[in-house]
């Protein structure tokens, strides 16, 4: 796949919580508790996503475009829209952000890239399950049923684009005016969390509670982004060390790249897991707003 050391420990992450899933979602169906399909679409979403955001879903390009993940502090990738590209550019020749913050900003554009790639597969989706609908002569039952999973899956579409929406707004004041030093949040995937949850149907403790429980999680996510680092240093350092020809020197460096990779995947495992939860009980309360 041609990915650099931290990609493959993302991808290790992504992988191991889309099988978990789609084990609970064996004994679900085992159980007849599945009859829609809905969790059945919903994990072949995921693992589209994921074989996108890896290059495994026979596009090249996808393929090799995050092939480093640090260079001068930023990943040598494209954005593939052209006003995040023109922000991105802007943001550069400012002058207004330090190495570390456009280190910080850059991982905020990636992530509303994936936010936007995300948003096309369910679209996608969304639309062939329409036509397929559509061609449906008789309705039944079972077509009511399916006109709920579309329902939900709109709804579900208009949560993601008031996501990119707003994350393209703070993205574009950011770009202008550099970072607020007042601002609770820094990481991209906490913000988003805290400006949903503002919007949910939460009591005052309960909002504060989950701001407590954010913070927790910025936290996990910035050990990860250490670890990350310092994979890709070892990384670096162990292909160095290959060609030297010092047998003692490569294996103690081989150790402890492999010490650092397995507490990179484990870390990114629970990330992941984290922001899943997070995410579930905002969806409940913004659902209920509905209501």
């Amino acid at each position: 796949l041609h990915l650099s050391a931290v990609k493959l420990a993302e991808l290790h992450s992504d992988l191991k919580i889309q099988e978990k899933d789609e084990l609970s979602w064996k004994k679900l169906k085992a159980e007849g508790l599945d009859e829609d399909g809905e969790k059945e679409a919903k994990l072949r979403r995921n693992l589209n996503v994921i074989m996108t955001k890896y290059g495994m879903n026979g596009k090249k390009d996808s393929q090799l475009a995050d092939t480093n993940y640090i260079k001068d502090g930023t990943e040598s990738d494209t954005l593939d829209d052209p006003r995040l590209e023109k922000l991105w550019s802007k943001a550069k020749t400012s002058g207004k952000f330090s190495d570390e913050e456009l280190d910080k900003l850059w991982r905020e554009f990636k992530h509303h890239k994936e936010k936007i790639r995300e948003y096309n597969i369910l679209l996608e989706t969304v639309s062939r399950t329409e036509d397929i609908h559509k061609n449906v002569i008789n309705p039944s039952e079972e077509n009511l049923v399916k006109e709920e999973i579309l329902h939900n899956k709109h709804r579900e579409l208009k949560d993601k684009l008031r996501s990119i929406n707003q994350g393209f707004e703070r993205l574009r004041k950011v770009s202008h005016q550099g970072y607020d030093t007042t601002s609770e949040f820094e990481e991209p995937r906490v913000i988003d969390l805290w400006d949903m949850a503002k919007s949910a149907n939460f009591t005052e403790k309960e909002l504060e509670s989950f701001r407590e429980e954010l913070k927790h999680f910025e936290a996990k996510i910035e050990k990860h982004h250490h670890y990350q680092k310092q994979l890709e240093i070892s990384h670096q350092k162990l292909k160095h060390v290959e060609g030297t020809g010092d047998k003692d020197h490569l294996n103690r460096n081989r150790e402890k790249y492999a010490m650092l990779e397995e507490k990179t995947k484990e870390l990114g495992y629970k990330v992941k897991k984290h922001l899943q939860d997070l995410s579930s009980r905002i969806s409940q309360g913004l659902q209920h707003n509905e209501l």
